[in-house]
């Protein structure tokens, strides 16, 4: 594994991890006052085209990261609507 691979891996994980805290917290609480929709929904429309990226060039790191990113940002967008 190069070093750059190792670097891209350890980015993918990281931020892929980075959005499991603030689910299971707007689980937990329901509190989805402090969370921008608009944000949010950027970011997904971001992930999608990242996947989409990913797909088309049979990346598997870049497929999977961002497969898990958008099942992580959905749920945080369905909270948010439906909790307001």
């Amino acid at each position: 594994m190069t070093s750059a691979t190792l670097i891209g891996s350890l980015a993918a994980i990281i931020t892929t991890s980075s959005l499991f805290p603030q689910v299971v917290k707007t689980i937990k609480t329901k509190n989805t006052k402090s969370i921008s929709l608009l944000m949010y929904s950027f970011f997904l429309i971001g992930v999608i085209l990242w996947l989409i990226y990913g797909l088309l060039l049979h990346n598997w790191p870049i497929i999977l990261a961002n497969s898990v990113t958008v099942c992580t940002s959905l749920i945080i967008l369905t909270l948010k609507i439906k909790h307001g």
